[in-house]
């Protein structure tokens, strides 16, 4: 049985979009008064040309309009703007067209998940794709929905994965040519994970790539006995495309159980990796995992950047990529070849990384029954949090934990569907907001930061403090501005040369999304969700 779905229309938009084609998705570039993907384009560089708010006028920004969703679970989704009408979901699977220069509703879509829904981490969405006049959608239930753009009704709505086994949707699909890829959450529930490409006009599957490899795959042997069958290896933050090498990319998460791998001997592919799939095909062309046999729960669904520029001297099609595992790494995105990598935050479980990038695991950096202090802690450096890449500067931006840890104690892990298989208890002081002054801040505590790396040094060019840890995204702009946010409530605008801040806005609960911008009538906006509510600010006229 399909759960009940309301399409509610409110008023009919004034000028409907226009088709978003493939060419359009492929282009960003040319119409940045939009936001047409979850990344800004398929170089996940959340980067816009747009610099109309510079560092000297950011101060007048004004709140023009405010969004307040009808739910109270976590706002973690980045909208998507097509010629002045705004794609949102609010949690868990409703999906709103809203007026992008005033807030007002088009028409709001609602979606009931099944009952037997088992999200990991909270019932959230991150987000839609569009492809001509359709929007895609995935499900806590794990289902995949099309909808019409233009009137919100469904127009098919398909089962990717059985969430009673705890199979789920969280991220925000992605369009590659004349398919839509999506990839399934689950992995605490001992889910076997996969990548599935679908037709947009039918939902038919075209191509599946399994990241934990079937008897008889590549890799299927760096598992021990039967642990393939519970493998994990979910893939619920969106991937990257390159079309001139026709390649998917794609992070991988952890392993399961979590953090007891004794049934688990081998490296377990593909968990933690960074995978490169043919676009056509599905098929593996190369792969590179960061955390081998990862006992932490360090799963790589982090945001892969891709930069075409200089390495040493050469032009080279190069991957960014901040790992969960405290690493920042440079890989060549034609074959997967280590470049550099870099802590970018306290970490103990690795004592560095070896000339092909493997690390080189620390000794006493091993889960026990009493517990083992490790950096950084059970959230990681990052997370799913999406950095940014300016080619103004060509710095990479990191939404990053700094001196965090957690105590690592690991448990019997005994598979039984449908419930937690993590093999662990880790335990670490996720801080409250700190209310002392800058210079209360310790390694006891941790701190949210947004770290701007130099990827041609490995060096960090600047470092922006906060008072409490951060689960925002970031967005760089053409005027060389970084628009971020925090857990203590404030959306912030700072210099993205060298991290200097230069407006900030309460807006009242925490930032979990990655802030976008746009331009409607000759005027540049940027909105951000903060709590329960979606804000939309422009300059003061």
């Amino acid at each position: 049985m399909i759960p009940r779905a309301i399409a509610v229309t409110f008023m009919l938009a004034a000028g409907l979009p226009a088709q978003v084609s493939w060419e359009r998705l492929l282009h960003p570039e040319r119409e940045p008064q939009n936001w047409l993907t979850y990344s800004g384009g398929s170089f996940s560089q959340r980067y816009s040309t747009l610099e109309d708010i510079k560092p000297d006028n950011v101060k007048t920004l004004e709140m023009q309009w405010v969004y307040q969703a009808r739910s109270l679970e976590k706002f973690e989704a980045t909208p998507l703007v097509v010629d002045g009408i705004m794609y949102l979901t609010e949690p868990p699977n409703n999906v709103v067209a809203l007026d992008a220069k005033t807030g007002a509703i088009f028409w709001v879509y609602e979606y009931r998940p099944a009952n037997d829904a088992r999200p990991c981490c909270g019932s959230v969405n991150r987000g839609l794709a569009i492809l001509g006049d359709t929007l895609f959608m995935g499900t806590i239930d794990s289902r995949l929905i099309a909808i019409d753009a233009k009137a919100g009704r469904p127009i098919w709505n398909i089962r990717i994965g059985d969430p009673k086994a705890g199979y789920s949707i969280t991220q925000a699909p992605l369009i590659v040519k004349d398919k839509v890829i999506v990839g399934v959450a689950g992995a605490e529930y001992g889910i076997s994970g996969f990548i599935a490409a679908y037709n947009p006009a039918s939902g038919k599957e075209v191509w599946r790539f399994n990241t934990i490899p079937q008897p008889g795959e590549p890799g299927h042997e760096t598992w021990a006995g039967d642990s393939w069958r519970h493998g994990g290896g979910s893939t619920w933050v969106t991937g990257s495309y390159d079309a001139s090498l026709n390649t998917v990319y794609w992070g991988v998460g952890n392993p399961g159980a979590d953090w007891n791998a004794d049934n688990r001997q081998g490296d377990n592919l593909y968990s933690d990796c960074a995978i490169a799939l043919d676009a056509d095909t599905g098929k593996l062309k190369w792969y590179f995992q960061f955390t081998p046999h990862d006992e932490f729960d360090y799963d790589a669904v982090q945001v892969p950047v891709l930069v075409d520029g200089n390495w040493q001297g050469s032009p080279r099609k190069m991957m960014m990529w901040a790992n969960r595992n405290g690493f920042f790494y440079v890989l060549d995105r034609t074959n997967g070849k280590f470049l550099y990598g870099t802590p970018f935050t306290k970490e103990t479980w690795a004592t560095g990384l070896d000339e092909s990038g493997r690390p080189i695991r620390a000794a006493t950096a091993t889960p026990t029954e009493a517990g083992t202090l490790i950096y950084p802690g059970v959230q990681g450096g990052t997370n799913w949090y999406s950095p940014s890449y300016s080619p103004r500067t060509g710095l990479f931006y990191i939404p990053s934990w700094q001196d965090y840890y957690m105590n690592l104690a690991k448990m019997p892990a005994e598979y039984n569907e449908g419930q937690r298989y993590t093999g662990g208890a880790p335990r670490s002081p996720v801080p409250t907001l700190q209310r002392g002054p800058i210079n209360t801040w310790t390694a006891e505590n941790g701190s949210g930061a947004v770290v701007a790396m130099d990827p041609n040094t490995g060096g960090k060019k600047w470092q922006f403090k906060m008072t409490d840890v951060t689960g925002s995204g970031i967005l760089t702009t053409a005027s060389d501005i970084v628009f971020t946010g925090g857990r203590e409530g404030y959306f912030y605008a700072l210099d993205a040369k060298d991290g200097t801040m230069l407006w900030k806005a309460a807006l009242g609960g925490p930032i979990a999304m990655g802030p976008i911008t746009y331009r409607i009538d000759g005027r540049q906006y940027v909105a951000v969700a903060a709590g329960h509510a979606l804000f939309t600010f422009a300059m003061r006229q």
